[in-house]
């Protein structure tokens, strides 16, 4: 493969609908886009493709977005690499860090977000307009939760420090609102 005209970017994350978003504000801005919702796909991608930037989505289906971060920056250390997440933490941001991820941000993100990531610029640091609420986002912790034990009510329980039918109770209600 001869070298770009522009430059290329490796989107890696198991949401399509995300992935597509993405990939379309970045064409929009100029870039090449190749995509990926597996770690072996983007494996594969990153051999073939051979990306300026990769943005990867810390939970990815089959594996740890931090096992790709390793993976990805083992096939060509020069790559950038942006890890994304929902569900962040100071210690997965350190581990990816550590693993070669040159930024972290949290989602919700968009293409203008990233692309500051990569290009080293500031974040702006302008406080949000609104916040959830504290039963919103305890709404959410249990949700993730209970997505990581396969929906299993008593070991989410467990996971919480919650009694059983306490969290059952949670969980009938409406999420609630913003």
């Amino acid at each position: 493969m001869g070298p770009r005209e522009k430059p290329a970017v490796l989107l890696i994350d198991d949401d399509a609908v995300f992935r597509q978003r993405l990939a379309r504000g970045f064409t929009l801005r100029g870039w090449e886009t190749s995509d990926a919702s597996t770690a072996e796909e983007a494996r594969a991608a990153a051999r073939a493709f051979a990306p300026d930037l990769a943005v990867i989505d810390l939970r990815i289906q089959d594996q740890s977005g931090l096992d790709v971060v390793r993976d990805l920056h083992a096939i060509d250390a020069t790559i950038s690499l942006v890890m994304l997440t929902g569900y962040g933490s100071i210690a997965t941001a350190l581990e990816a860090v550590k693993c070669g991820a040159r930024n972290y941000l949290a989602k919700p993100v968009d293409v203008d977000q990233i692309l500051a990531a990569y290009e080293g610029a500031a974040p702006e640091a302008e406080p949000p307009d609104t916040v959830p609420s504290l039963a919103r986002v305890e709404w959410e912790h249990i949700q993730r939760v209970l997505t990581d034990c396969e929906g299993n009510v008593s070991k989410t329980a467990r996971l919480l420090g919650l009694h059983r039918r306490s969290l059952q109770r949670k969980l009938n209600k409406y999420p609630p609102r913003q």
